[in-house]
């Protein structure tokens, strides 16, 4: 069966026996290759409901920051999850922001979502009218023109090393589980960064986030920022400047991926809301690798264990103490 009618069906039956009042999932974008967040909460609207590569938001942001744009009077949730999106719903339940009873988790095998700006380099000003999806090939059509792409050329960069396809946490599972992606290198990013001069390492940090116009989409989009006033938006006391310039934009950066240390799941939200295209996933990835060598955790796979950082081990490394 497909992976979209199993799921319709599922959904149906949740809302018919009364399981879930409304459920968080994904409808076809405006645009062809492109997807939206969608409420169902009747059964004859869980056709609209799709799951595929083009399926890029996390929609655990709904369970917390984003709950407000929920229908009202709704008593059980019901949430499509895929890999990143069920870490951080565990995440979630670990930090006691939401209660494992209250949500309903949908598990579905992810392949890899789209990377947009990819998609527009090997395609360039193209328009896509039509796609399919052939096993590792993406077919796109447009006016005069059917090109066919290596889904593994199209991906988000987070997709091309996920060692997490499948949801860590559910309660019904929609067809088979995912494997994960053959390369096993996931910190290659980061390795090649620290293979810099420092001097280098500097330069390459000062020309990427100096494109940075603090419109803050990566901190808006974060499955990991949930607080109800941020730190930028502070005033007493002020963190760091409001201005444009390099050292307040490098601060608000430094903070946030701090902030969100042990918490990241790498989900690619933030590099894809960029408008810039700035490559956040360096001080992502560093930071997740400082935390997965010093206290051996990986964020959001199990409801039982708290972010790294939010707990003391008298075991954990010292070196940094003289």
């Amino acid at each position: 069966m497909d992976i979209n009618q199993e799921l319709r069906e599922n959904i149906k039956k949740l809302l018919k026996d009364k399981k879930v009042d409304i459920v968080i999932g994904y409808g076809r974008g405006t645009l062809p290759l492109t997807s939206t967040p969608i409420f169902v909460n009747d059964e004859k609207d869980a056709d609209e409901l799709i799951f595929d590569l083009t399926c890029q938001n996390n929609l655990a942001t709904y369970l917390t920051k984003d709950k407000r744009k929920l229908p009202k009077n709704h008593q059980k949730l019901g949430i499509i999850a895929k890999g990143c999106d069920g870490r951080s719903i565990v995440l979630y339940i670990a930090e006691k922001q939401i209660k494992r009873e209250d949500v309903f988790i949908i598990g579905v095998p992810c392949q890899g979502v789209i990377d947009k700006r990819k998609l527009k380099n090997k395609l360039g000003d193209k328009e896509i009218l039509k796609y399919k999806v052939d096993n590792e090939e993406v077919i796109v059509q447009g006016k005069d023109f059917t090109q066919t792409l290596q889904k593994q050329d199209i991906l988000a960069d987070s997709c091309l090393c996920c060692k997490y396809p499948n949801p860590p946490d559910y309660d019904i599972f929609i067809g088979k589980p995912a494997k994960e992606i053959s390369k096993t290198d996931e910190f290659e990013i980061v390795d090649e960064f620290e293979k810099m001069l420092s001097d280098e390492r500097w330069k390459y940090m000062k020309n990427e986030f100096s494109k940075c116009i603090r419109c803050y989409a990566c901190r808006n989009v974060c499955p990991s920022c949930y607080c109800n006033e941020c730190f930028v938006d502070q005033n007493n006391p002020q963190w760091f400047g409001k201005s444009p310039d390099f050292s307040d934009t490098m601060i608000f950066h430094l903070i946030r991926v701090l902030h969100i240390a042990g918490r990241c799941v790498d989900c690619g939200a933030c590099v894809s809301a960029c408008p810039l295209g700035i490559n956040l996933r360096i001080l992502n990835k560093k930071v997740e690798k400082e935390v997965r060598e010093r206290f051996n955790d990986i964020a959001g796979l199990s409801i039982e264990n708290k972010p790294a950082m939010s707990i003391f081990d008298e075991n954990d490394k010292q070196e940094f103490i003289l």
